[in-house]
């Protein structure tokens, strides 16, 4: 006998809810298989993080090692993949108000589906990646970089458990406001483990002061470029019209993202694409590699933009996997 949606298990519930978005969306644009792979197996994040710090070592004159870039893009598969398969820990629900909540089943697309249904070879490979990175990290990695980037992984540990200790119905809920808690975290480790390995690199006997600003002002300008693709993401993904549930913060604040969240998203990454393009304009003259970077990530914030105007003829999973292409625009100085 068949069972309407509302009765059906959890995990079958997740299914069908799946199943009627994609019929829903077939009318749309849909990501090419290579793209969509790159994407669901989590790859795109280790190769955001390659490029990158390739883009900052570049900038600062720097010499970045293979096994050094190896490490990083194990560490940051590593640590998605361990995410999404605890994000995705819903699907394994037999029943329990808390694993049905709205908000646990609205979390959840297509990444998580992918990392579920193939859990049983992933975390394999997922553990296999971060013993690999820790024993090439020994052998490898200068003792300036490991001892830091043993502060770093401690940190990307805190975070993870102290998201996924949480449970749904109280993830949402924090202190800060929605616009910059889990984004801004994540943004900021993301870019700090980007940058420690051309920071390293650097010959600072030859570095003078101007140079090291202009090697830090694109770190931090592309911090808030990853914030501003993790803030565009969950945007686009929230539930309803205003997206997830609000914390409390000023008036202003709220209304200003309010907006934002409302569907007027490209007002933002069209504004940090215009500061990328001033900063970029202060240092063409005496560090035009530095300019040549923050000019890249200006791109990529209006590539945002393009996107966020766009995003209701693409599929979520082309949406979301352009959002992280994007970002790869410092391959354009480095190749």
């Amino acid at each position: 006998m068949l069972l309407p949606v509302s009765q059906l298990p959890v995990r079958d519930r997740f299914v069908a809810d799946a199943n009627r978005k994609r019929q829903n969306e077939s009318w749309r644009l849909h990501a090419p298989p290579a793209l969509a792979i790159w994407h669901l197996t989590s790859l795109d994040a280790p190769t955001v993080a390659v490029t990158w710090s390739l883009g900052f070592a570049w900038a600062g004159g720097a010499y970045l090692a293979r096994g050094v870039l190896l490490v990083l893009a194990l560490t940051v598969w590593c640590a998605y993949v361990c995410d999404r398969v605890l994000d995705a820990r819903v699907l394994d629900a037999r029943g329990g108000a808390a694993s049905s909540s709205r908000l646990a089943q609205l979390a959840l697309r297509e990444r998580h589906f992918f990392h579920w249904r193939h859990r049983r070879w992933m975390t394999p490979l997922a553990a296999a990646a971060a013993i690999a990175a820790a024993t090439f990290a020994l052998a490898l990695m200068p003792s300036f970089v490991r001892n830091r980037g043993a502060v770093l992984a401690g940190a990307t540990l805190v975070y993870l458990s102290g998201i996924h200790a949480l449970p749904p119905r109280r993830r949402g809920r924090c202190l800060l406001p929605s616009p910059v808690r889990k984004e801004l975290l994540v943004g900021v480790l993301f870019t700090a483990g980007c940058v420690l390995p051309a920071w390293a690199g650097l010959d600072h006997s030859r570095t003078t002061e101007i140079s090291n600003q202009w090697f830090w002002i694109p770190a931090v300008y592309f911090a808030g470029l990853a914030w501003l693709n993790c803030w565009c993401i969950a945007r686009w993904e929230s539930p309803g019209k205003t997206g997830t549930v609000r914390a409390r913060h000023s008036r202003r604040t709220e209304r200003f993202f309010g907006r934002a969240e409302q569907g007027a998203n490209a007002d933002v990454p069209l504004m940090f694409a215009f500061a990328g393009l001033l900063l970029g304009a202060a240092a063409s003259a005496s560090q035009p590699r530095a300019a040549a970077l923050i000019l890249a990530g200006a791109a990529s914030a209006l590539l945002l933009a393009l996107l966020d105007r766009a995003r209701l003829r693409l599929a979520p999973l082309a949406l979301r996997a352009a959002a992280d292409f994007v970002l790869l625009t410092p391959l354009l100085l480095i190749l």
